[in-house]
């Protein structure tokens, strides 16, 4: 199937950031979310995300002109259905995901194929609640979308090949490269990344080191762009939360269990860069740990 349409379901970051570098390939794409703030709130961090790349010389004014020209946005999913392609990227949370598709299907087509954007939930539950299992599969972006280069595969166990041939080639069209996951919890990039977050949640609540020394050391003695904490911060605290609680109750292995710590500032509603408070104070002119 040569996917031409694409509906993206959710203009928050991951939603908006989707939208810019699919319709920046020369698709159309439709951008839903229920409220039209965050609408407008998207396309203004599109279009400045594509200003900032015309600064830098990768984009001209023509590009930005037909990247923001192939974007519509709606508030009714019943405008979402006549496309090829539906990208769900709403919160990470399971009840949320299962309603939007159970709200859309009587508006899709009879080869429309259903991705979801979840980075740890189980595809094949996800795709039990429709009526094509079949054409369902994960498709999980990294954040920021426009920049990071790697998007996850994951097949459902009723993924058929022609359904993950046609979104495995909208990958290659839009600049990004796909690695393959098997169907289970928190797939490959968060199984790795998210255990190593909270470890280093882990090592800070035993006060082994603070915020700065934990992060300074990664990023010195590592070799990370950013220190762990730093990254969790930027994922957002509930997000990190939740993919530990989807391993730990998936694989049912202590060494998965989330540290009080981040529960514990989840339960605050300090939950990073969003809310300007998590492990660091983003309240100021310059980040401040808080502990």
């Amino acid at each position: 199937m040569d996917i031409k349409s694409v509906s993206v379901i959710g203009a928050g970051q991951m939603g908006s950031g989707i939208a810019q570098v699919i319709a920046g390939a020369e698709f159309e794409v439709r951008l839903y979310d229920i409220s039209r703030d965050a609408l407008d709130k998207s396309l203004a961090n599109i279009t400045k995300n594509l200003n900032r790349a015309i600064g830098r010389s990768i984009l001209t004014e023509d590009d930005k002109d037909r990247t923001l020209k192939n974007i519509t946005t709606v508030t009714s999913l019943a405008d979402c259905g006549s496309v090829d392609l539906v990208i769900e990227a709403a919160t990470e949370r399971e009840s949320i995901k299962q309603a939007i598709f159970e709200d859309i299907l009587p508006h899709i087509g009879s080869n429309t194929i259903l991705t979801s954007n979840t980075s740890s939930i189980s595809i094949t539950r996800l795709a039990s609640r429709t009526d094509r299992p079949e054409k369902f599969m994960g498709l999980h972006f990294m954040n920021p979308v426009p920049i990071m280069q790697l998007v996850e595969l994951i097949r459902g166990i009723a993924t058929d090949e022609t359904t993950y041939k046609s979104v495995d080639a909208l990958v290659g069209k839009i600049g990004k490269t796909a690695s393959t996951s098997e169907d289970f919890p928190a797939f490959i990039v968060n199984r790795i990344l998210m255990p190593m977050i909270n470890e280093a949640i882990y090592t800070l609540y035993e006060g082994v080191g603070n915020v700065e020394s934990i992060d300074t050391s990664l990023k010195l003695g590592a070799n990370h762009p950013m220190g762990p904490l730093e990254l969790a911060d930027f994922i957002g605290l509930d997000t990190c939360l939740a993919i530990m609680n989807v391993l730990h109750d998936g694989l049912a292995d202590t060494k998965y269990r989330p540290c009080p710590l981040l529960t514990k500032y989840v339960e605050a509603g300090w939950l990073g860069r969003k809310t300007k408070r998590g492990f660091y104070d983003y309240r100021g002119d310059a980040p401040v740990p808080t502990r």
